[in-house]
């Protein structure tokens, strides 16, 4: 029988730790101390009937992270569902309740903590953050193992502040590791697209070209070209043409034309408007005169 503010009974190989902030205050007002702290700390895994409920809240944020199984976090009138690897940090002073699943009953890290850096965290915004990377679930369960150890041993300074650095690390992996990772994702994209580009400078490449090049859809090149560059693909490609252009013209005793057959333009006065639609002056004044294009 489960009581209606908390589990009645432990689960089998629980972890719970309580940390007595009070009786070490003059460590909680060190800066790196004070910045992140935590009060409570623990794991329940296969936390069969496991439940809590605050009406007025709690005093800390609230941090719980499901390892396996499923459960429910209810916020004021808001239901998350939280699976394998979700994360959810329930904000201060809110009424709240969670539970774990009744057919499969959610293991869960969880922590509760304080800290003058909080606000350079979404905490608030009750968002539902799902760790698809293997890393970042394996990188995890290791900071929270962390915790443990350096929870069970002596209370001082450089625990304290030790203990401030892996909260914020947890955190980081929660908040900021996912966005890290699309973003290294797309940068790959990105850079593999651009090798193929310059690869190809004497040719006329299409989207869908560079889309069956390297197999990504021509919406998402397009979208992520468009972030991380300001231009299309194919915008991109010709630039890199002209900036190519604009290296032959200065550096080699190329005509115009040969530097149009060069670069895959048949006819030199098709190439002649797009050089200085780009560059803003036409090829031969370029090559005569004291320009200089980075692109």
């Amino acid at each position: 029988m489960t009581d209606m503010t908390g589990k009645s009974d432990g689960f089998r190989d629980e972890k719970y730790m309580i940390v007595p902030t009070e009786s070490f205050a003059e460590y909680m007002e060190h800066p790196l101390v004070r910045a992140f702290y935590l009060t409570d700390v623990g794991f329940f895994p296969k936390a069969k009937a496991h439940y809590y409920e605050r009406e007025e809240g709690a005093d800390q944020y609230i941090l719980i992270y499901c390892t396996e199984g499923k459960g429910v976090i209810e916020v004021e009138d808001e239901k998350y569902f939280l699976g394998k690897s979700d994360a959810f940090c329930i904000p201060r002073n809110v009424c709240h309740r969670y539970y774990a699943d009744e057919r499969e009953p959610w293991s869960i890290l969880w922590v509760h903590f304080k800290g003058d850096n909080t606000k350079l965290f979404p905490l608030e915004e009750r968002r539902l953050v799902h760790l698809n990377s293997r890393h970042s679930d394996n990188q995890m369960m290791v900071l929270f193992k962390l915790l443990f150890k350096v929870l069970e041993r002596n209370y001082n300074l450089g625990n304290f502040i030790y203990i401030s650095q892996v909260l914020s690390l947890i955190l980081a992996e929660i908040y900021y590791r996912e966005k890290l990772d699309e973003s290294t994702t797309q940068d790959r994209h990105v850079t593999q697209v651009i090798r193929f580009m310059y690869q190809n400078l004497s040719g006329n490449l299409t989207l869908e070209d560079i889309s069956n090049q390297v197999q990504l859809s021509k919406s998402y090149l397009n979208a992520i070209f468009k972030t991380h560059t300001g231009r299309s693909p194919v915008e991109f490609f010709i630039h890199l043409k002209m900036q190519e252009a604009c290296k032959l013209l200065k550096s080699t005793d190329l005509y115009v034309y040969e530097v149009s057959v060069r670069l895959g333009y048949s006819d030199p006065y098709y190439f002649s408007r797009i050089f200085k639609k780009v560059v803003g002056v036409s090829p031969k004044d370029y090559k005569n005169g004291d320009y200089f294009y980075c692109g």
